[in-house]
């Protein structure tokens, strides 16, 4: 009995000892922890950020769509912001990279480039090395590390950028300093080198075997490659279809063998332009379904050519009567003679036409042309009362095709025919009757009996 009582006296004892030599466990104010905080508050580093003298790295923030992760990594811990100046953005930075930056299809590389300026922890200026031979390496939110180097205690270096605003700004929850340029990762920059030389690693094109000219019995020579954006080899009017009433011509598909523009999709950007512009619906309905001009528009455009229309608008269409639509063609050859074969626009036509006074354009209704000049102080197109204003100017321009509103339905002037007038002459001819001729003697005395009166007695004197 003395036994157990002598047990449970020593097994309270060491619980107790056991109770006072373990600390308590501190008790959080979930109210006040950052990782249970759902909102940012004013004065939050990341708010300081957004307000501070470092545009251009709040702008890239925005751009990148870094915000929300920015916002979540601040409720959770507390962050370090190494900020280049605006200089070392603006233009200290390369072109070329800086574009490669703002392309849509490197948001990621451009996310990792601001992530890695960014430590999820606050880090001090007391918290550098003191010696130049030390070094501290710190991951960042990009999961890349960060090393803190110093060459003096007034020289303080994040990898390779020297900090030239220490404790910029300073708040509960984070810090910024201040850096002299832009700290690049080596996956970025990977990137970027890829990307720029794309070429050298591109597969290697696919050529056909080499051809044998059997008169010299040497190969052949390839043809020329055309350079991206150089005018087209052939006229605007040898790429056109044969005619309205024949199929399209075998003309190539969208973008041409080379490549060099979208033409289907410019004309369907220009078309609904029209549609959205508003009092365009004729026109844009005769292109489309009434027609296959936006067809052959679109492959002309893919293969390298300009054109320029001008657009009459639904009231001059209205105007067009049955006869005028209902022959075979009509509506392609109306549509053609709208069709100027080079880029123009308002600025270029009425800079024309103030100083040459008429500009004739050629049309894709050949051989006839366009005339236009100047009139009230716009550009008027065509002659009499079939003429037609510049109403509605430059109503889309993209380089390749320009649209150009107009308050009329133009037609080509008649070409009159001189007609040369023949006259006619009615020549009468008359049958002379040879009469035998008479010899000396009888005529002498054909003479006496005419004197007595008796020469119509006898046949041969009449």
């Amino acid at each position: 009995m003395a036994a157990n009582y002598f047990l449970t006296f020593l097994l309270l004892s060491i619980s107790g000892g056991l109770s006072t030599a373990l600390p308590e466990k501190p008790s959080h104010n979930l109210s006040s922890s950052p990782s249970n905080s759902g909102q940012i508050n004013s004065n939050s580093v990341l708010v300081a950020l957004l307000d501070s003298h470092y545009t251009e790295l709040a702008e890239l923030v925005e751009k990148a769509l870094l915000l929300q992760t920015l916002e979540e990594a601040v409720t959770q811990h507390n962050i370090t912001i190494f900020a280049p100046k605006n200089e070392a953005l603006e233009r200290d930075l390369d072109p070329e990279f800086k574009r490669f930056l703002l392309e849509p299809g490197n948001l990621r590389s451009l996310q990792t480039l601001l992530l890695y300026h960014i430590v999820p922890r606050k880090i001090g200026l007391h918290e550098w090395p003191d010696s130049p031979t030390e070094s501290t390496q710190h991951d960042t939110l990009a999961t890349n590390p960060i090393g803190l180097t110093s060459k003096d205690a007034d020289n303080k270096l994040v990898g390779t950028a020297k900090v030239v605003h220490p404790d910029d700004v300073v708040r509960p929850d984070g810090v910024i300093h201040g850096i002299e340029r832009l700290l690049i990762p080596k996956s970025v920059q990977s990137d970027f080198n890829l990307r720029r030389n794309l070429q050298s690693i591109s597969a290697v094109k696919p050529e056909g075997s080499p051809e044998v000219d059997p008169r010299t019995n040497r190969l052949k020579k390839p043809a020329p490659s055309v350079p991206a954006g150089s005018p087209p080899v052939l006229p605007i009017y040898a790429a056109m279809a044969p005619g309205p009433s024949l199929a399209p011509a075998p003309a190539p598909g969208p973008g041409g063998p080379h490549h060099h523009f979208d033409g289907e999709s410019q004309v369907k950007d220009f078309i609904q332009t029209l549609l959205h512009y508003g009092g365009y619906n004729e026109m844009a309905d005769i292109l489309v379904n009434l027609t296959n001009l936006a067809t052959e528009m679109g492959k002309l455009v893919s293969e390298g050519y300009v054109i320029t229309v001008l657009a009459p608008n639904d009231e001059a269409m209205a105007k067009l009567t049955t006869d005028q639509l209902s022959e075979p063609g009509s509506p392609e050859q109306i549509m053609y003679y709208h069709i100027i074969a080079e880029y123009q626009t308002e600025e270029s036509m009425y800079n024309a036409v103030r100083r040459f006074g008429k500009v004739r354009y050629d049309t894709l209704r050949l051989p006839h042309k366009v005339v236009a000049q100047e009139a009230d102080g716009s550009v008027k197109f065509g002659d009499g009362d079939g003429s037609a204003y510049l109403f509605d100017p430059d109503i889309y321009t993209d380089g390749r095709i320009s649209v150009q509103g107009i308050d009329g339905v133009l037609f080509p002037a008649e070409e009159t025919k001189s007609e040369t007038k023949t006259e006619t002459r009615t020549v009468t001819h008359v049958k002379v009757v040879a009469k035998p001729r008479r010899g000396k003697l009888l005529e002498v005395a054909c003479r006496m009996l005419g004197a007595f009166g008796q020469d119509s007695r006898f046949t041969t004197c009449q």
